[in-house]
């Protein structure tokens, strides 16, 4: 169903839009600013997470490392596989051989209309200590992807929030009730 109502334009930042549409509020990002989500598995079948603080959540986060593509003025039009190997190497210290796509996807559509980008790196090697840029303060785990499930239940257990992009490599354990 689409709507014929116009859209206004509630608050704009550097970063994000709040917007209306009839009764619907959301929020956009500004300048088609998009996400890059990096899923990071190693010949060694250990995955790639990170932790860093959350502004919004006002708490520590587990997530797939990740970053804005073209966020930097003068980045519009930065491709979407040079973003990822730029933000994995950042934050994480590894850098793939080959970042493959998996996709385009919307992580909440009913309050945002950000999509990302999920992209898979192969051919990991550590080349720095990753933590991301000043004052992201991020931590790395390199978690065994069969440990996974008890990983994040430990983070749960410490207070920290789970990104709900790590349902991908968490579902044959909720599915299955392993």
């Amino acid at each position: 169903m689409m709507t014929d109502e116009p859209e206004e334009v509630r608050w704009a930042g550097k970063f994000i839009t709040a917007r209306t549409r009839g009764k619907w509020e959301y929020v956009t990002r500004a300048r088609g600013i998009r996400a890059a989500v990096i899923v990071a598995i190693d010949d060694a079948d250990h995955v790639l997470l990170v932790e860093q603080y959350r502004v919004p959540l006002q708490r520590l986060c587990l997530e797939l490392p990740a970053g804005l593509i073209g966020d930097d003025d003068g980045g519009e039009g930065e491709d979407a596989l040079d973003a990822a190997a730029r933000e994995l190497e950042e934050e994480t210290g590894y850098r793939a051989a080959r970042i493959e796509s998996l996709g385009e996807f919307y992580s909440s559509p009913g309050m945002v209309s950000e999509s990302f980008s999920l992209v898979r790196a192969h051919g990991l090697t550590k080349v720095g200590p990753g933590g991301g840029t000043e004052g992201e303060n991020i931590t790395v785990h390199r978690v065994a992807r069969a440990h996974l499930p008890q990983f994040v239940e430990m983070a749960r257990a410490r207070g920290l929030g789970i990104d709900v992009r790590l349902l991908m490599l968490l579902a044959p354990h909720l599915l299955e009730g392993k």
